[in-house]
């Protein structure tokens, strides 16, 4: 047996409330019984009240109101940590494979009726996300593990405009999964300021029937930002930058069903609708040379 089960059979026996030996525990789980000092000592710091007698009727023995604490979850219990650990591996969560072996290890010591339990709720329950790549996970690893302790990465900041990235300091305070996609929170070494909430926002006013406004408050990019909604009217704060580059075209098949209140968001779909204009002309216009030079 590993380590771990060595600790937690330890546990087990010293549950039931007799006082026992090391040599004792030794013998049962057929073990060293230097092994099972270390399994106490391990035990010992992870916060387990264990209290050594010693004497002719000494023993290790574990305080009452440890054991009357529930030592295992319930089936409901159980079966609810399946299902978030599927959320979490579905989204991507940095920490998958740790997860995993927990996840086993809970079902290594369910009972036969518990495990046929289990396994029917967990085939029984799905979650579609796209699949998080091993290098995005070890990225959100690092990112997590600085957050968590204090600590200040250098990383490549690519402005997507082809220029070179450049290296920044950032202190990250978190990271945060917002409609399967992860974001990161921190200080900017660069800027001098947080990375969120210091962007710069619009108020954008778009009315239209209630399903059409519907489907645009559910999604992702509309749905973290309403402010104020009345059956066929939706206020959002968005950002300058998100304005500029998806929201004009994610608006772009709702065609003349929308009215929009913003200049800004006007403007932008002009642009992109008249690059898409100018881009499609061009194609038919080619189109109608190659059939002319067939004829």
């Amino acid at each position: 047996m590993t380590k771990s089960d060595n600790m937690l059979s330890i546990l087990w026996m010293l549950r039931s409330g007799k006082r026992m030996t090391a040599k004792q525990l030794a013998k049962e789980l057929e073990i060293h019984v230097r092994t099972v000092y270390r399994c106490i000592d391990s035990l010992c710091a992870s916060g387990v009240p264990i209290i050594a007698d010693s004497g002719p009727n000494g023993g290790y023995s574990i305080l009452s109101r440890f054991t009357d604490s529930p030592l295992f979850f319930d089936i409901e219990e159980q079966k609810a940590l399946i299902h978030a650990s599927i959320f979490a591996k579905e989204a991507g969560y940095p920490y998958s494979d740790d997860l995993t072996r927990a996840m086993d290890k809970m079902m290594r010591y369910a009972n036969e009726k518990q495990l046929d339990h289990l396994k029917s709720h967990s085939t029984a329950f799905s979650v579609i996300y796209p699949r998080t790549d091993g290098v995005l996970q070890l990225y959100l690893q690092m990112l997590e593990a600085a957050a968590g302790q204090g600590r200040t990465v250098e990383m490549q900041y690519d402005r997507g405009k082809g220029e070179a990235p450049l290296p920044r300091l950032f202190d990250p305070y978190g990271i945060v999964n917002w409609k399967g996609n992860w974001y990161t929170v921190g200080y900017c070494g660069y800027r001098k300021k947080l990375r969120s909430g210091s962007a710069k926002f619009e108020t954008v006013r778009i009315k239209g029937q209630e399903q059409i406004l519907n489907e645009l408050c559910h999604h992702w990019l509309f749905g973290h930002a309403l402010v104020e909604r009345v059956p066929e009217e939706a206020v959002f704060q968005l950002e300058h930058s998100m304005l500029q580059t998806y929201v004009p075209y994610f608006l772009m098949p709702y065609s003349t069903a929308l009215q929009i209140e913003s200049e800004l968001l006007i403007g932008k779909m002009v642009e992109a609708n008249s690059r898409m204009l100018a881009h499609y002309e061009a194609m038919l216009a080619n189109s109608t040379r190659r059939e002319e030079d067939v004829r």
